[in-house]
């Protein structure tokens, strides 16, 4: 799937220019999902959290029964090597996978130590700091961990996030607010989910039924380095309904506004404009 443009990929052991085939009919990843991936960012010569990201992949795939075969600091390595055909102002988005290639004794379960990997790099723009995005309800949930591995950033997880987007884009919103198993809310369709009240920052507390991000935890610490109070707490619908700004936090994009969550409108208020200040001071700082 090319989501963007000017597709370079790492497999088996060098930079290949274009979207070039990686996975066999056969390969377990294929027919049964045994496959994991992160996305990390590249742009005006940053790379925000790509050790970070690059640490995540690996614990995704030890959750998912799948061996890491490369680590961290390496695949750190061979993203800046590939990076290297893309200059200062192109956008890239940075995704490591890892899948199972044999099975197991049984079939199901993929053969220890038998592991694809490749780095897929993608030529796509950062969204534009005017963009926003809207909100609705919908009927799917998050899975719990003794149901689903929410505890890794599995590519057998999205078909659920779709199934979100599609019904919120048939209502007419951009995304959908999602709740837990118990009700409350966990996040939005794809990315983390922030809400202000009063000046202060409200996210959903991390309860396992879904991945706490590396962007949401960098939008954490940089608003209480700065004096802004941020609450990791249950949260309700409603709470998000009495909100005097709602801000979601993902890589691709690192921090969008929302402007309406179904009747209730919102305005980009200053602790979300004082979010992405920080955030972008952060990252180019951090070369």
């Amino acid at each position: 799937m090319a989501v963007g443009t000017n597709i370079r990929t790492y497999f088996e052991g060098s930079w290949h220019v274009g979207d070039i085939p990686v996975m066999r009919a056969a390969d377990h990843g294929s027919w049964l999902g045994t496959s994991v991936f992160d996305g990390a960012r590249y742009f005006e010569g940053v790379t925000p959290d790509l050790e970070a990201h690059c640490a995540r992949i690996n614990r995704s795939a030890e959750a998912l029964m799948i061996t890491p075969t490369v680590s961290a600091e390496d695949m750190v390595e061979i993203v800046r090597e590939g990076l290297k055909a893309y200059s200062r102002e192109q956008a890239v988005y940075i995704r490591p996978m890892y899948w199972g290639i044999d099975g197991g004794a049984t079939g199901v379960m993929p053969k220890q130590g038998v592991t694809g990997f490749a780095i897929c790099l993608e030529e796509i723009p950062m969204a534009p700091p005017t963009a926003s995005t809207t909100l609705t309800r919908t009927r799917f949930r998050r899975p719990t961990l003794d149901s689903s591995v929410c505890n890794a950033k599995a590519g057998c997880l999205y078909p659920n996030n779709a199934r979100m987007l599609a019904e919120a884009l048939a209502q007419g919103f951009g995304n959908a607010l999602v709740a837990d198993a118990m009700g409350n809310v966990a996040e939005s369709a794809t990315a983390n989910a922030f809400m202000v009240k009063d000046g202060v920052a409200f996210t959903p507390i991390a309860n396992g039924t879904f991945l706490a991000g590396i962007t949401r935890s960098r939008h954490i610490a940089n608003l209480r380095a700065d004096g802004v109070e941020v609450v990791e707490t249950v949260l309700s619908f409603e709470d998000f309904e009495n909100a005097d700004e709602v801000f979601l936090s993902g890589n691709m994009s690192k921090i969008t506004p929302v402007t309406a969550f179904d009747e209730v409108t919102y305005q980009e208020g200053p602790v979300t404009r004082r979010a992405r200040e920080l955030y972008w001071d952060w990252a180019l700082s951090a070369k």
